[in-house]
Parts: structure tokens; C-alpha cells; sequence
């Protein structure tokens, strides 16, 4: 099915609905599909042809919905560039798409339509009508990808996720995260496969706004990411009467156990959902809410149409307990990169037996004894410290649960003996003082020696790319070379 078309049957099925809330302003299925034809018909009469790519670069907005599903009626592909991002960051991903137009602002905040005459290096292989939309890579670990996601990855994603989430016409789901990464853009998606409300926020950097929103708009379900869940736990909740949550999801990084527990206690009539994906299938998995006081560190089980193997080096399947790389099978795994034959090759694969398309996601994964899944580490982040592998997720949940840390994230950086050492950076709550000297009498206690970090740096904020995850290669370039804290 044609992503469009999610946004049109609605518009006949429930025209009058409440599709989208979005600056204080509500629109209907209708009426939104209205806006979106209009903008079609502008971006074809602007030149644009089936085939082209239009960069996106806007707010999480109601302009960005209508831009999105008026490119896809124009027969373009779309992508979302969070203008937000580094300047570099944002002019690199559009030469490198091709992109014929791009969407911005102009001087009085009207969405505005710049046509780029001549669109750059094409040097990948014809793109067919299927390609829905770029999703580009935050670039955190090197150059930006462009993700090819096509109109079944992302059709049939939102109807895998609706069926284990349970959402219906009657849900309202508020997202602050953006829509230039496949968590955020799902939301839109997944609402509109439900026929569901759809409010859409900025960001969560005014909490108490956002609080009184879900209040105000009966909000049913919250995706979070960890810097989230940190922001909403430093909250009174119970002043703000979210009686209507039904569920929050969890996804881009783990959550720490500790903060699972504190949101499973603040809000206990909600299901919580701890779930994996990557940027070239979407989601993979989910822990199944039941499970969740049982197995908080899991991930849980493929998302309902896909499979999902952790297999060993030689590509067999691993024995429960062992780890290895999970590899990814089902309708939602991307094209390949853009303009990057070498980087698709690496990654997607053939399963010799059934011709499936594979996806190596290259992250370190084991299945306990009931056949749930375990996220251990990225290959590439895995700290190896005197020839012992040190996983950094590990330390991250054992100092998580030292009274008064907020946020944590460890990382390797470079020794002359011992080839890398563990690093730590510690964000503590607000009004706690915290020393490096308590986090490492902390992981003493708790870790083997090896894996007690031998920098900790105490910051007040951790950096973090523009999807809202805290950054390992920002924290390696901000370690200071001989100081262990840093203010």
C-alpha cells in the first residue's frame, strides 16, 4: 500500500475525526488530507516529478505532515532534516540525496518551497516509484546514510507496530521526538494506520507544557527515549491527573532498569513497552508488557510479521546465553543506502536457503532461556581494556543505580597500556553533588576491577545527537586527557 494512502482512506473512512493537534491548532482527517493535495499539486506545478526527492526541513509541525504526504502525492520521495541539526550536518545530507527542492521558512515563518536546478551527484542506480522517503543517519559514528525506506518498509511497519501496541481509532498519542528519525516519524504512521489522534509536540524541553497538553488532550500514549524518561521522572506527575495513559513505549537506547521501575511505580495503570530498532528496519523487537517486572533488560520478541536471529561468527545460530549478532529478516528492511552500493552490500544480505533479504544490524545480542531477546552492545562501542571485553551498557545500568544519577553514558577512550580504558560520564540530579571518587567506590563494589571506569567526568548536561541520544563520540572528544572531572 501506497504510504498516501494511509492519510486518504482516513480522510473518507473518518473525515471529521481529529487527525492532527499541533501548535495549538486541530485538524481533521479531511481537512489534512486537503492541505496535503494542495501541496502536491504546488510541489508538480514547482516541477517536481515521480522519482525526486524533497528535503523537509521544519519543526515538528502540522506544516511538516502536510509536506510529507503532499510530497508522496506529488510521487516524491521525502525526508525529514531536523533544522536543529548542525548547518554542515544539514547542506551535507541534501547535496548528497540529490534533493530537487527543499521545504524551509521563509523570513515570515511561511512554509516556503526553494527548487534546486540542478540536484548534485545521482550516482546511485535508478530509483523506481517505491521509494517513500530518505531517513538519514545522525552521522554520530561518521558520515550520514541515507536509509532507503520504501512504501511497504513503512506501510507494513505501522501495521505491525499498531497490532502489539493494540492502538485504534480511539487513541490520542503525543510525540515530542522528531520526525527526522524513524522513531518520531512512526508516530505519524502508526496514528494514522489507527485512524488514532496524532498531537504532535516541538520537543520535551518545557516538560510542564507538555504535561499539561497530555492532560488537556487525554493522551493515551507516550514514546519516550531515555533523556525523556529522565526529564518526566524529575516531575510531580501527580499534579498533572495522566489518568488516560494507556501505554509509553521506550526505544533508541536502553532504559536503564532503575527508571523502568520508577515509571512502572508513577504510573501504574500503563503497560510499558521496552523495544529495539535500528534506522534500516524500523523495530525489530518488543518486550511484551507483561513481561516487563520480570525481564526489565530484555527487548523481548520480533515485532509480529519478521523474524529476528543472533547468530555467531561463522553465521549459525547461537546457543541461548551466547552472543552474537542479530540478524533481521521481514518486509520492513530497507532498500540500502543511498548513493552507497559498498555500505549495502556490508549489511544486507541473502538467506541461501528461503532468498529472504537479511539484515546484519551488527549489534551484540543473546536469547536467554525462554527465547528473549538481550541487546548487549554495538560491536563497534564494546571496550576492550587488557585483551577483556568490557560491554558498556553494563557499567551504565550498575552506576545508574547509584542514588542520585540522572543520566550516565560509557565509552572507551585511548591508553597507552592497557590499549583503551573505561570512561564515564555522570549527569546527577538536580540539587544532588556527586564526585567521581563516589562513582568509581560505587563500581567497586559492584564490577570487577577491569571494568571500573577509569575517568569520570561529572557534567551538568550530557551531549546528545539531534535524535534525542546521548553521544558516545561527543563524550571521547569532551574526556579531558589528564583531568578525571570536568564541571
Amino acid at each position: 500500500m501506497q504510504v498516501n494512502r494511509l492519510l486518504e482512506a482516513r480522510a473518507v473512512d473518518m473525515p471529521r475525526k481529529t487527525a492532527l493537534v499541533s501548535g495549538g491548532e486541530r485538524y481533521t482527517y479531511a481537512g489534512l488530507d486537503e492541505q496535503a493535495r494542495a501541496f502536491g499539486r504546488l510541489l508538480r506545478d514547482g516541477g517536481i516529478r515521480p522519482g525526486d526527492r524533497v528535503a523537509i526541513c521544519l519543526e515538528n509541525s502540522a506544516d511538516t505532515v502536510i509536506a510529507i504526504f503532499g510530497a508522496l502525492k506529488a510521487g516524491a520521495a521525502f525526508f525529514v532534516v531536523n533544522p536543529q541539526a548542525r548547518l554542515e550536518y544539514r547542506n551535507q545530507v541534501i547535496r548528497d540525496s540529490g534533493a530537487a527542492a527543499v521545504v524551509g521558512r521563509d523570513v515570515s515563518g511561511t512554509p516556503a518551497i526553494t527548487r534546486i536546478t540542478n540536484p548534485g551527484r545521482s550516482s546511485a542506480p535508478a530509483v523506481d516509484d517505491d521509494l517513500a522517503a530518505l531517513v538519514y543517519t545522525s552521522g554520530s559514528t561518521g558520515t550520514p546514510k541515507g536509509v532507503m525506506l520504501t512504501h511497504r518498509n513503512l506501510t507494513f511497519a505501522a501495521g505491525s507496530i499498531c497490532s502489539y501496541l493494540q492502538n485504534t481509532e480511539d487513541d490520542v498519542i503525543l510525540s515530542v521526538l522528531p520526525l527526522s528519525f524513524t522513531y518520531g516519524l512512526g508516530q505519524v504512521m502508526t496514528a494514522f494506520h489507527a485512524g488514532a489522534t496524532l498531537v504532535l509536540e516541538r520537543s520535551f524541553t518545557y516538560p510542564q507544557a507538555v504535561l499539561d497538553t497530555m492532560r488537556r488532550e487525554r493522551v493515551t500514549g507516550f514514546p519516550i527515549v531515555p533523556t525523556i524518561a529522565t526529564l518526566l521522572l524529575q516531575q510531580d506527575l501527580r499534579l498533572h491527573g495522566l489518568t488516560h495513559l494507556r501505554y509509553l513505549t521506550n526505544a533508541a537506547a536502553a532504559l536503564p532498569v532503575s527508571k523502568t521501575r520508577r515509571l512502572r511505580a508513577v504510573f501504574p495503570r500503563a503497560e510499558i513497552f521496552l523495544m529495539y530498532g535500528l534506522t534500516e528496519c524500523q523495530r525489530v523487537s518488543y518486550l511484551p508488557p507483561e513481561l516487563v517486572d520480570e525481564c526489565p533488560q530484555s527487548v523481548g520478541i520480533p515485532i509480529p510479521g519478521t523474524g529476528a536471529d543472533v547468530v555467531d561468527d561463522a553465521g549459525r545460530p547461537a546457543r541461548p546465553g551466547e552472543i552474537g549478532e542479530l540478524v533481521v529478516r521481514g518486509p520492513h528492511i530497507m532498500r540500502g543506502y543511498w548513493n552507497d552500493t559498498a555500505a549495502t552490500a556490508h549489511v544486507l544480505g541473502r538467506d541461501p536457503h528461503t532468498g529472504e533479504t537479511l539484515l546484519h544490524t551488527g549489534d551484540l545480542f543473546r536469547t536467554d532461556a525462554k527465547g528473549l531477546l538481550h541487546f548487549v552492545e554495538r560491536r563497534d562501542d564494546v571496550i576492550k581494556v587488557r585483551g577483556e571485553k568490557v560491554a558498556p551498557r553494563h557499567v551504565e545500568e550498575v552506576i545508574a543505580r547509584l542514588p542520585g544519577v540522572a543520566e550516565v553514558s560509557v565509552y572507551g577512550v585511548p591508553d597507552e597500556l592497557s590499549g583503551e580504558a573505561v570512561a564515564a560520564a555522570v549527569k546527577p540530579c538536580d540539587g544532588v553533588r556527586l564526585t567521581a571518587d563516589q562513582v568509581r567506590r560505587h563500581c567497586l563494589e559492584h564490577l570487577e576491577p577491569y571494568m571500573v571506569p577509569r575517568v569520570v567526568d561529572v557534567r551538568t548536561a550530557l551531549p546528545t545527537t539531534p535524535n534525542g541520544k546521548v553521544s558516545r563520540r561527543a563524550l571521547r572528544l569532551l574526556t579531558l586527557p589528564r583531568g578525571e572531572t570536568a564541571a
